[in-house]
């Protein structure tokens, strides 16, 4: 069997070009998330353009824990030999000070971003580490290395999973286990939607006098990551636009 990869968070964004790329590079796939109708989609599409290529799709909410297991516990023993786990899945919920912030999206952001993100690499790890080998390649974000206004508890779940990355590579590398995280900047995906909550206004906003990082763009910087030769570990790498210099510098075209 090829090399499986299995991706959270798949259904859009920087989840869904990270499986075409993939697949591109002829792994075997797990896609997982929330949206059964958009996993279906990404399946058909990734089979008609490459074949070969053999996926496994598992719908559930990685907020939820006994989802998350029963999920990863329907795959078969040879498709839980997972080469690489990319911990993608995440998401920024309200923009707001922490005077009035949402208790509803602070739990939203904490549960998806750490303890998701724990939850599946709790499972897949004993794997990994029995065989000795494997790759996890977290998805962090500039917001893991800098704070800023109105975006304290975002900011505090991606400097969690910058925190845990590091703490995970200690732990693992006795056992010849890759880990890695990758830092973004600004990504034109369904991010800034999702954290205006549908306002398609506020969100074309973000990006706009600005040439954004894309999510094909991650998408190749974590290919590059797990490409790398068994001598080799990527720990961290920040990934910005050339117009933006900080979590708060951009330079927009007026």
């Amino acid at each position: 069997m090829s090399k499986i990869v299995l991706i959270t968070g798949a259904t859009a964004g920087i989840g869904e070009a990270t499986a075409k790329i993939f697949a591109k590079n002829n792994f075997n796939l797990i896609l997982t998330g929330r949206r059964a109708n958009k996993l279906s989609d990404l399946k058909n599409d990734i089979t008609s353009e490459f074949p070969k290529v053999l996926i496994q799709t598992l719908q559930f909410d990685i907020r939820d824990k006994e989802a998350t297991a029963n999920a990863y516990n329907s795959l078969s023993e040879e498709w839980k030999n997972i080469d690489v786990l990319i911990n993608n899945a995440g998401l920024a919920a309200g923009l707001d000070p922490i005077h009035t912030g949402s208790l509803e999206d602070w739990d939203q952001m904490i549960d998806t971003n750490v303890k998701g993100l724990l939850y599946i690499t709790r499972l897949v790890t004993p794997g990994m580490t029995e065989r000795r080998s494997g790759h996890i390649i977290n998805v962090s974000s500039i917001a893991g290395k800098e704070s800023y206004p109105n975006g304290s508890v975002y900011c505090g779940s991606k400097h969690a999973v910058s925190s845990i990355t590091k703490a995970m590579r200690i732990d693992l590398a006795p056992f010849n286990v890759k880990v890695g995280a990758i830092c973004p900047g600004m990504v034109e995906t369904e991010f800034s939607l999702v954290r205006f909550k549908g306002d398609q206004g506020k969100a074309d906003s973000v990006y706009q006098g600005v040439t954004p990082l894309y999510a094909e763009d991650i998408a190749e910087t974590i290919y590059f990551m797990a490409s790398r030769p068994a001598h080799v570990n990527i720990d961290d790498v920040l990934i910005m636009p050339t117009a933006q210099a900080s979590s708060r510098d951009v330079v927009r075209n007026s």
